[in-house]
């Protein structure tokens, strides 16, 4: 992550939902365990919990600021992606009591609304080429844009441009939410998206 992140107080307590299951580092309910646990893999349980049969369309919650590092290019993935993108992780140096914090809006009735309002009202759309225009932002500045994708090559394209991974699981972005990957760009959020009327995601997108 690149450093401007730490200077935004609120992205240390904001913990977004996601589609895709994070590999890092997680937890899971009672509930959840009690329902996998006779089929637990002896390996890549990850890989495991993304698939559909598994994930039944239920979502994640992430911080927005890495609570997990990976510290080597050694393990059972053989390194994947760790040169590109894994060793730039920046880990989070700031206690954040989340037990004392309102985190009702993570429920989706509350979450889900606000979030396409966010993507789709609030955010400017902008061009693949237009953003290399904009300007990186102060630390009391906010601003949001959207780059909207309609296929897989689509979004390989803007991935490639903003430095992020372009693979998919099951059809699911890396950190996607609706189809949606959230991003900063020179210090400006940016929003990966689909069409707003976006249903679900296609298994074929692999």
């Amino acid at each position: 992550l690149p450093p401007f992140h730490l200077e935004y107080v609120w992205l240390l307590i904001l913990l977004p939902r996601t589609d895709f299951f994070p590999g890092l580092g997680w937890m899971l309910t009672k509930g959840l365990w009690e329902e996998l646990r006779d089929k637990w893999p002896p390996a890549y349980w990850d890989e495991f919990l993304r698939t559909p049969e598994v994930r039944k369309n239920r979502s994640c919650i992430r911080p927005e600021i890495s609570r997990t590092i990976t510290f080597g290019s050694s393990g059972v993935s053989g390194g994947q992606f760790y040169n590109t993108h894994l060793r730039f992780i920046q880990l989070n140096q700031q206690h954040v009591p989340f037990s004392n914090l309102n985190l009702s809006y993570l429920f989706p009735h509350v979450y889900n609304p606000n979030f396409h309002r966010q993507v789709y009202q609030d955010a400017q759309p902008i061009s693949i080429s237009s953003l290399s225009n904009l300007t990186p932002l102060s630390a009391n500045e906010s601003r949001a844009y959207r780059v909207n994708y309609r296929t897989q090559a689509d979004f390989i394209l803007a991935a490639k441009y903003l430095g992020v991974m372009q693979d998919f699981k099951y059809g699911v972005p890396r950190t996607a939410y609706a189809g949606v990957v959230s991003v900063f760009f020179h210090g400006n959020r940016l929003f990966l998206a689909p069409p707003a009327n976006w249903e679900h995601y296609d298994l074929s997108w692999t």
